[in-house]
């Protein structure tokens, strides 16, 4: 992982940004222009139908690379929205796409105990391969976007949305991605072969569903592959969401500089 150490504005912002990222709040030290962003949702079409992705568009001028976030089983509800805004305080576009939009179009729910009850039931409902199927669209939509106009594009994901990211890794080459506690991987590991592109894991060493026997696993499966395994000491699943009570401040600051600091070398 290159280090970024100088003092530039782009660092400087993108360091800032990385604490709005792990804090969900604004980077208050980044210049206004920097983090201000312009949201709307647009129309995304797949083979499987067209849907709704939550876009955040940084307010400078130009063109810029891009980054798809990918939800958790709660949906692109109001802490997605923060976070994709967020990428777009660091300098992408970022677009979230409504990938539970076959249950429920801009399923949207918060985090009681009710509230996973929700999300699991649609989860349920839900297809991953259809479901990559819409990232891989999401990826393209974006690319063709006049905000990005072909530059390039990463991913990032969170819980199932880190198991999306993966599976867009290996199946629609995005150009870099970054997956957050992917639950379920270890049912796709032999895709790993698939991986083309740089990408990074996030795992807690207190996730009671992502253990070290599975995490030896990921590591063992991208050997040799353009790809880091990090795994933060005391943080459990869900480690990056200041919403949900596993939030684990320090792990979700240095995922976030990680990943933004990848993004850099990898997207620009």
């Amino acid at each position: 992982m290159t280090e970024h150490k100088g003092v530039s504005r782009r660092t400087f912002v993108r360091a800032a940004a990385a604490a709005g990222l792990a804090a969900g709040l604004a980077p208050l030290a980044t210049p206004r222009r920097a983090h201000a962003a312009k949201t709307e949702w647009i129309s995304i079409t797949s083979r499987n139908g067209t849907f709704d992705g939550y876009l955040a568009t940084p307010e400078a001028e130009g063109p810029r690379p891009g980054v798809v976030v990918i939800q958790e089983i709660f949906g692109v509800n109001a802490h997605i929205q923060d976070v994709t805004r967020r990428y777009a305080g660091a300098g992408y576009v970022g677009l979230a796409p409504d990938l539970f939009w076959p249950v429920q179009p801009r399923f949207s729910t918060g985090y009681t105990p009710a509230d996973f009850d929700k999300g699991r039931a649609a989860r349920a409902k839900i297809s991953n391969d259809k479901a990559a199927e819409d990232i891989g669209a999401a990826i393209a939509t974006l690319r063709a976007r006049p905000e990005v106009q072909g530059r390039k594009v990463g991913v990032v994901g969170y819980c199932w949305g880190g198991l999306m990211t993966y599976l867009a890794a290996v199946r629609y080459h995005p150009d870099a991605a970054s997956a957050y506690y992917a639950g379920g991987i270890a049912n796709y590991l032999g895709e790993a072969k698939n991986l083309t592109k740089p990408i990074i894991f996030h795992f807690g060493d207190k996730d009671a569903g992502l253990p070290k026997a599975v995490v030896d696993k990921v590591k063992a499966a991208v050997q040799g592959k353009d790809a880091q395994v990090y795994v933060y000491a005391g943080a459990q699943h869900g480690f990056n969401c200041n919403e949900r009570a596993s939030y684990h401040p320090e792990a979700a600051k240095v995922a976030a500089q990680r990943t933004l600091d990848f993004f850099a070398q990898h997207l620009g």
